[in-house]
């Protein structure tokens, strides 16, 4: 079993710090939350890195949102539902669409400059969307726009403290509640932070795969930690891959967002012929699951390793100004998009499932929240639509500052809690090796395609690495490896257990979607097996 904790310590021999709130985060989710929070709290935001550091930043395409006068929060409930092939909480998508423009507004005046066509917001349509609800900044930075709005928010308010080069290594429990965490600095002193609510806001886990378009901080710490103490996690199986990332020599795997495909680039394979129409009457703008399944066929069926994305039929003044991040990023590796065509494939995105939460955030440990990419409110269902994560974490991190508003104070006292098990001492092996190992695993075993025989094969290479729960560990590598390693089994054993093929989880050995008997969640928790939780989608 994987331990409640992955270090040995002592509250009573280590500094402490008291604070109302704890963010571990600082994506979109966390910063927001922070501000929020700030108005009637003290907040310490905590960060492995920076506060420019993080999923959010190198999100492109933009923030769903209904603002134009020809959409309808119901339509974008629709879309979502639909995306979500069955397994969204209407509750939760309601939630999203209907306080979802309230909270873009306040993005807004909050510092974040979304484009502006004509004296009104410039809207974009992404694939899955029936309208035009897609607001973005500088053409395709919108991520980077938000995040610098927000943290120069943060960074100024007195209210908000912010640790940067620090790891959260656990979080630390006491009567069935969350009371705070145990944080290692950059110089591996380690620190007990005392808090009155905790959020999660540690973004996702992308790189479980060895091919993603997250950071390299993107390495499932939310959930693994979450997952020791106790709490519930939902969905795990559901691992969104991006349909359109660079594929070039040397260039890393950078998102080709699907805004590109919204303003009408086209998908071929490498003879150059258009091959959607075969897979989806919504072509290019299907569901990414669809898209990103089409193109792993074409590549097998051509023999190649990457298809075309072509908008060569669009202005260069079009493309410049609407996609300028990604032209330059594109021209500094010799393609031009105006005239050439650009190589992509697919790459790890998302995590659609995680932390299970409440319509408020709050996890099935109390006073525990999650919010983002970490957590599992419901919205996303099997298959997140495009731009909705940006949203969800404004509008549920919102929610979680008004349910902390309401909880009762709280004054523990702490007995000292004292983890003590037999671990083995010494430097650990390569974990860069170990770290390569388990993404190769999970891109052979547990990606796009799986079966039941390539899940088994992959969950049995993965049980071999848990010799790093009996280690002594003290890098903060080291504890990315655990927590990946923890997420990987929770996937792989999720994938397993669906017997069915549903938005981003396919199986080939079960290609076919069964509402009648898999119309149902998974949820996994330290001390049981798998259990069942019904849809309310």
């Amino acid at each position: 079993m994987i331990p409640s904790y992955l270090v040995n310590f002592n509250l009573n021999e280590l500094p402490r710090i008291e604070t109302d709130i704890l963010i571990i985060g600082s994506g979109i989710a966390g910063l927001y939350t922070a501000i929020e929070a700030s108005r009637d709290h003290q907040v310490l935001m905590i960060t492995k890195k920076t506060l420019l550091e993080s999923n959010t930043r190198y999100a492109q395409g933009g923030i769903a949102a209904v603002t134009a006068e020809d959409d309808s929060p119901l339509y974008h409930m629709q879309d979502t539902l639909t995306a979500g092939a069955g397994l969204c909480r209407s509750e939760a998508v309601e939630v999203l669409v209907s306080e979802g423009p309230d909270r873009v507004q306040e993005l807004i005046q909050l510092g974040t400059a979304f484009d502006i066509e004509n004296g009104e917001l410039a809207l974009t349509q992404e694939g899955a969307h029936s309208h035009r609800r897609i607001l973005h900044a500088n053409g395709d930075a919108t991520g980077y726009e938000i995040v610098r709005a927000l943290a120069k928010e943060a960074a100024d308010h007195p209210s908000i403290n912010v640790w940067d080069e620090h790891f959260v290594i656990d979080l630390i429990t006491e009567d069935g509640e969350c009371i705070g965490a145990l944080v290692q600095a950059a110089n591996g002193q380690r620190t007990f932070v005392r808090a009155d609510a905790v959020v999660l806001c540690s973004g996702g886990a992308g790189q479980l795969y060895r091919y993603t378009t997250n950071p390299e901080v993107a390495t499932a710490d939310g959930v693994a930690m979450a997952y020791r103490a106790g709490a519930e996690i939902r969905d795990m199986e559901f691992i969104q891959f991006h349909p359109t990332s660079l594929c070039y020599p040397e260039a890393p795997r950078f998102l080709i967002s699907e805004a590109v495909r919204g303003e009408g680039a086209v998908l071929r394979n490498i003879h150059g012929n258009r091959f959607m129409e075969r897979y989806h009457p919504q072509l290019e703008l299907a569901p990414r699951d669809v898209v990103a399944r089409a193109i792993v066929s074409e590549m097998e069926d051509t023999h190649a390793t990457h298809v075309y994305l072509d908008i060569t039929h669009e202005t260069p003044e079009l493309i410049k100004r609407r996609f300028p991040t990604i032209y330059e990023t594109c021209m500094s590796y010799g393609l031009d998009m105006t005239i050439d065509w650009i190589p992509v494939a697919p790459a790890a995105h998302y995590m659609m499932g995680g932390v299970k939460t409440d319509l408020h955030g709050e996890s099935s440990i109390p006073r525990l929240f999650a919010c983002g990419e970490v957590s599992s409110t419901g919205v996303h269902g099997a298959n997140r639509l495009a731009s909705n994560s940006l949203s969800e974490a404004i509008v549920f991190g919102k929610r979680i500052v008004d349910r902390i508003r309401q909880l009762p104070d709280t004054k523990h006292h702490i007995s000292g809690l004292r983890v003590h098990r037999e671990l083995t001492a010494g430097a650990m092996e390569s974990v860069h090796v170990r770290r390569l190992a388990l993404q190769k695993v999970m891109v052979r075993q547990v990606g796009l395609r799986r079966t039941e025989s390539g899940l088994l094969k992959g969950k049995i290479l993965l049980e071999q690495e848990r010799s790093i729960f009996n280690t002594k560990l003290d890098k903060q590598e080291e504890y990315e490896f655990a927590n990946l390693l923890t997420c990987a089994l929770l996937v792989t054993e999720g994938a397993l257990y669906r017997k069915e093929s549903r938005g981003a989880h396919y199986r080939e050995d079960y290609p076919v979607r069964n509402d009648h008997r898999w119309q149902m969640h998974t949820v996994q928790q330290r001390d049981r097996d798998i259990v069942e939780e019904v849809s309310h989608a």
